[in-house]
């Protein structure tokens, strides 16, 4: 194992607080082959039992993009209608998702039955299977910042819809849909404090002792 640095430690130290949910992209290309070493870094995540069981899918169809950003800007829609009116002005205020301007959309899937891992560790905690894929969104997250490259994470949409639109195996089950493309703007603060929707708490109020 390498011996990690004080100022390699540092570096990812400050790559966790430079990560953010971005929303707004250019719309230039990354380069050819960003999206396969990308993913080949998303691999690396761990799994339970080795089980390997993210799917990922990626949407270059223009008709299948243009009908997923339709349906996102529609269910956006309807769900600021369940915020009274105080928040209603504060949450039409936010840009919610990139998907128009961003040039590589991503649907991330979870195969319930990967053959990978022969069921190790899932038994008695089947939803260890999406955990995994979680991390694995955080691990290409990660790997996509280092290179200067946004991730948004879009998540105001049915996903049964998204399956259909993509026409994926009918057992696959919906995790996410990503934005991916080099931000237009960097902060190092999450843009719903920099808007006044919701702080960072006190990480000492998520610690228990028992």
């Amino acid at each position: 194992m390498p011996d990690f640095l004080p100022a390699f430690i540092d570096q990812l130290d400050e790559l966790l607080i430079w990560r953010r949910d971005v929303r707004t992209f250019e719309t230039r290309a990354l380069p050819t082959g960003m999206i396969d070493a990308l993913l080949d870094r998303a691999a690396l995540a761990p799994s339970v039992g080795n089980s390997q069981p993210w799917r990922f899918v990626r949407v270059v169809s223009d008709e299948r993009r243009q009908a997923i950003t339709v349906h996102v800007e529609a269910e956006n829609a309807r769900a600021a209608t369940l915020y009274e009116d105080d928040t209603r002005a504060a949450y039409d205020a936010l840009k919610l998702h990139g998907l128009r301007a961003a040039p590589e959309h991503i649907a991330v899937f979870c195969d319930p039955a990967p053959v990978e891992g022969k069921g190790l560790g899932r038994q008695t905690m089947p939803e260890t299977l999406r955990y995994s894929v979680v991390l694995a969104i955080h691990t290409l997250w990660l790997a996509a910042r280092a290179r200067g490259i946004g991730l948004g994470w879009v998540s105001i949409l049915e996903p049964e819809v998204i399956a259909a639109r993509l026409d994926v195996p009918p057992q696959w089950q919906f995790i996410g849909y990503l934005c991916l493309g080099y931000p237009i703007e960097d902060h190092d603060v999450p843009e719903l404090e920099r808007r006044d929707w919701q702080a960072r708490v006190d990480p000492a109020r998520t610690r228990f002792t028992r």
